[in-house]
């Protein structure tokens, strides 16, 4: 229930993409070494299975091997599970028993570092001040994907905390591991805190990913590297075991190739059955509105892919409500962020206690003080401001927190989504999820351009980013915004445009952008 949040309230970006509309040729990207599982979906996988053409253990193994090849150019998975084909054995025996227990039985995942697993590897969303302490008991996320069938093959790389250490921060940057990569550029972000599950899903190292989210980290990376992204409504998800910026806020959820595959996995995550709402047709009279204040403009390549995809929309049969502008966008950032800083120090300290009883760091104090210890390899290029901010708070029993909680909820649901939603009947609200990656600089932090992902973020509801293009081979993704618990709807329309579109296109790990 992390992430790397837009931050538009507190950090200052400033740079330009030069980027063109447009897909690369085959001509323009090489082919890597033939990995023959290269954009499986879970159902082409379970087929597989069903068939006996292939093993859960083949399989996780074909992906070990990838990552083993492949990630030490992309650093997106910090560890590989030691148990994996063992547990793989298990599900192979228990399917050739006649038990198959659902949709990801022997379908490997790869799970963000900052969400608790009882097995050899560790939870330290990053930081070396973590290592070695290890949680008593799996994150009730986990616990599902195990009771579902799923073996947790890895834990991915992330901004170090959730990238809420410091104002200066290039996202996919951890002190455990190292900085990591765009696989569509290796020169580009990944952006995120769930850079390192965006990486290594759209490179092809495990059917399904794991990220959080406080506001952009799963949309985000997802977004800059051709996913599909899936931030449920806030609470959907048990938050429990995952290392925590803000529970007003925080959520896991899937980061995928397809859409069906996500909504196959929010449904082993959140109980419920996703799958039954996908319809090709879905689009036909759906009603979607178009936010145009402050979430277009900030990308001109963005905003022309959009532009085609509402297009597609029209064409596929939805009703276009266009401007359908989200009321209060920025009014809250500063909030935003005091609540932020209150709700870390808070819930830090209780999931030290309850979730990493034998870590050296007990408090938000206790990490600052490590990171100072050992400034050489934790803060080689960025500091800890907004740690240092966050430990100057006080309880939440202060007035200036439930202040700013209240404003939060009441500009962001009351009398913000709620309010255009009701007033234009709308299904989904649709806005460019970021800009064309930028280039990673560890210098001078993350050159963030825009995002849509605060007003779901800090009301706590779902959206969802699917890939909508390229510019110079640089991903792009659009948001789609719905109401409390509209995930079901959110899905469809996403699986109708996908459908329709058939938009991504895997990377290639090309060193830099083709020009």
């Amino acid at each position: 229930m992390n992430d790397s949040l837009s931050r538009r309230s507190f950090l200052q970006y400033g740079a330009t993409v030069a980027a063109l509309v447009g897909a690369p040729t085959s001509s323009r990207t090489p082919r890597l070494r033939d990995f023959d599982l290269e954009e499986m979906t879970v159902a082409q996988l379970q087929d597989a299975m069903r068939s006996g053409a292939r093993t859960s253990r083949a399989i996780c193994a074909a992906y070990l091997a990838r990552i083993a090849e492949l990630n030490p150019k992309l650093r997106a998975v910090l560890e590989t599970n030691p148990d994996a084909l063992a547990a793989a054995d298990r599900l192979d025996a228990e399917r050739k028993g006649g038990r198959v227990r659902g949709p990801l039985h022997g379908i490997p995942v790869l799970v963000k570092d900052n969400i608790a697993t009882t097995d050899k590897m560790m939870t330290t969303a990053g930081s070396l001040a973590l290592v070695g302490a290890t949680p008593p008991r799996d994150a009730p996320l986990v616990a599902k994907l195990r009771a579902a069938g799923a073996v947790i093959l890895g834990k991915t790389n992330l901004s170090e905390w959730a990238n809420i250490r410091s104002t200066q921060s290039s996202s996919g940057w951890s002190a455990r591991g190292g900085q990591c990569a765009n696989p569509y550029a290796l020169d580009r972000n990944p952006c995120g805190s769930s850079s390192g599950t965006g990486a290594a899903i759209a490179a092809n190292f495990a059917a399904v990913g794991i990220g959080t989210e406080t506001d952009g980290s799963i949309v985000c990376p997802s977004s800059a590297c051709s996913l599909v992204g899936v931030k449920p409504t806030l609470g959907l998800i048990e938050g429990a075991g995952i290392i925590p910026i803000a529970h007003s806020q925080d959520t896991a959820g899937p980061m995928t190739r397809t859409v069906a595959d996500a909504a196959a996995l929010l449904g082993v995550l959140a109980g419920r059955d996703y799958t039954a709402s996908l319809d090709p047709a879905g689009l036909r009279g759906a009603r979607i509105g178009v936010a145009r204040k402050k979430v277009f403009g900030y990308s001109p390549e963005a905003d022309a892919l959009v532009e085609a995809t509402i297009a597609v929309l029209k064409q596929q049969g939805a009703v276009i409500v266009d401007p359908a502008d989200i009321p209060h966008l920025g009014e809250y950032d500063d909030s935003e962020l005091i609540v932020l800083l209150y709700e870390l120090k808070a819930d830090l300290a209780d999931y030290l206690a309850t979730w990493a009883p034998t870590a050296q760091v007990k408090t938000l104090a206790d990490v600052i003080a490590f990171n100072d210890a050992h400034k050489a390899t934790e803060m080689p290029y960025f500091g800890q401001e907004l740690f240092l901010q966050a430990q100057e708070k006080g309880p939440l029993t202060d007035q200036v927190y439930r202040d700013a909680l209240a404003k939060d909820q009441r500009l962001s649901r009351t009398e913000g989504l709620d309010a255009v939603f009701a007033q234009n009947t709308l299904d989904a609200i649709v806005a460019p999820t970021g800009s064309p990656p930028w280039p990673t600089d560890l210098v001078n932090g993350d050159h963030f351009l825009g995002a849509s992902s605060t007003p779901a973020a800090v009301a706590g509801y779902p959206s969802v980013t699917v890939p909508v293009g390229y510019s110079f081979g640089l991903p792009v993704g659009m948001s789609l915004i719905g109401k409390a618990n509209s995930e079901a709807t959110l899905l469809k329309l996403a699986y109708a445009y996908e459908q329709a579109a058939q938009m991504r296109h895997p990377p290639r790990l090309l060193p830099t952008v083709t020009f």
